[in-house]
This record gives structure tokens, C-alpha cells and sequence, in this order.
């Protein structure tokens, strides 16, 4: 039987396909089913190659046009160009091991991170055509990944903030997110508006991550307009969006996507 993936989509303009996957339309098993693409977190390869190629033959692309880094909860972005297509596979990992943000103007390819919980940002330069995929869990954000990749745009393509169009896609909430005091004190330290992205609920900390995310956003100007929230708890919805913190890192990973029409 053919599958088809089941993906939540954004709508950010008629030039670009944006989306998040769903645990829907795949064919791993287990706290992977049914759909998971992510090669680092224990599902069967097989599964993982069925699954991408389902995915790629649903956005209409080679497989060798979905890209997407071996995250490792740190800063770095990177931009993938034609040169970056033609080089060997090999090459490729090695160009994308410990990346967590990717940018491209490159048309038909689609650039990706994988989640379960951290926070997925999806950016796009509306005039320029210029798209960006963003990891950023409380580590990255802390880090200001998502200001590094505005930035990157701005200068590698001349992008203006206010031509900038946002979603924050499916993450923890603040209600499910607890998090120790070294977590809290990290982002105070950096000048996070604690009033704003932290409650003390029974006391203990919660951190609102996309709404972290969301300042770090405001703070490089863009419009409060352009940036939308999907407003999906992954742990509240594990049913239907991976969630390492309900399923345990044993579990398959949602992929938020962005890619230029041809």
C-alpha cells in the first residue's frame, strides 16, 4: 500500500511550502511508528529510506533535495547552495554534522530540522526568496540560534527583518515544560525576560520556549505580525507529534520543513 504522510501545513505565501510531519503515514514501528525520518534516533533504516521517500514523492523532489543536519544543540547555521548539491553524499554529512539551522535560496530544495519537543523555526524573505529551518531547544535558544540565522540571512542575502515571515512549530508548552533551576538561571543570565517566558508553577520552574524564541525574534526586528505559533504541545499531543520528554529519546522525530517552489 502506498504511503502517504500526513503533514500539518503553514501557510507563509504562495512562493513556499512550509510543514511540519505528524506522526501519520509512514511505516516504522514501535515508539517510532509511524512516521520518522530522523537517522539518529534508533529506528530501522529501511523504514527511515521508505519514509523519506514517501515524503520527498509527496513535496515533489529527489530525495537528494531534503536536507537536513545531524543537530547538536549548539549555534551553528549553514547555507546549503548548488555547489552543496553536487557534492558527494559523504561530503554532505560531513558539511551538516553539527549544524542545527540551515539556510537556502535554492529552488526545490527543501531544508528541514528535526524535533520532539525543542522548538522548530521556520523563517522566510518574502521579497528575496531566501527560506531558513531552525533547531533551537532551551540550549539553542539560550544560544540565540534563531538571531544567528536572521542574521546569516541578512548578510549572505541581503534579507531585511521586515520582510521576514515566521512560524514556530510544534514544541513543548510551558504548562509541561519543568525545568531545573541552572535551566532558568541560563536564560536569566542572558537577559531573557524572565517575567515573560517562565512561571513558578507548585514551585518549580516552566519555561515557555516559544515564546523565548518568539522575543528573540522581536529583539531582531521582525514585525510581530509576521510570526505565527502552531500552538501545538508536543507532550500534550504525543499522539500525534513525537515528544522525547513523553515517549522517552527512544522515539521517532517530527520534521519541520520550508522549500521554494520551483
Amino acid at each position: 500500500m502506498d504511503m502517504v504522510p500526513q503533514l500539518t501545513y503553514y501557510d507563509m505565501g504562495p512562493h513556499v511550502i512550509a510543514f511540519s510531519t505528524t506522526r501519520r503515514g509512514g511505516c516504522s514501528e514501535g515508539s517510532y511508528a509511524t512516521f520518522n525520518v530522523n537517522e539518529y534516533c534508533g529506528d530501522d533504516y529501511d523504514h527511515i529510506r521508505r519514509n523519506r521517500q514517501a515524503l520527498c514523492c509527496l513535496l515533489g523532489i529527489p530525495s537528494s533535495n531534503l536536507i537536513y543536519p545531524h543537530q547538536i544543540h549548539e549555534s551553528q547555521c549553514k547555507i546549503i547552495t548548488s555547489d552543496f548539491l553536487s557534492m558527494p553524499l559523504a561530503r554532505q554529512k560531513e558539511y551538516l554534522e553539527g549544524t542545527d539551522a540551515l539556510v537556502t535560496n535554492e529552488k526545490g530544495v527543501c531544508v528541514a530540522v528535526s524535533t520532539a519537543d525543542c522548538v522548530p523555526v521556520l523563517l522566510y524573505d518574502s521579497v528575496l526568496g531566501v527560506v531558513s529551518a531552525v533547531h533551537s531547544g532551551w540550549r539553542g535558544t539560550v544560544k540565540k540560534i534563531v538571531s544567528e540565522a536572521i542574521r546569516l540571512m541578512q548578510i549572505e542575502f541581503g534579507s531585511q527583518v521586515f520582510n521576514l515571515k515566521a512560524v514556530i512549530g510544534p514544541s513543548i508548552s510551558c504548562a509541561a515544560y519543568e525545568v531545573g533551576d541552572e535551566v532558568y538561571e541560563s536564560f536569566s543570565h542572558c537577559g531573557f525576560p524572565m517575567d515573560t517566558i517562565a512561571q513558578n508553577i507548585n514551585g518549580r520552574w516552566h519555561l515557555d520556549l516559544p515564546a523565548a524564541n518568539r522575543w528573540l525574534m522581536l529583539q531582531c526586528g521582525l514585525l510581530s505580525e509576521n510570526i505565527s505559533f502552531s500552538g501545538i504541545c508536543t507532550y500534550g499531543n504525543s499522539n500525534e507529534y513525537f515528544s522525547a520528554r513523553k515517549l522517552s529519546v527512544h522515539s521517532g522525530r517530527i520534521l519541520t520543513g520550508i522549500m521554494l517552489w520551483i
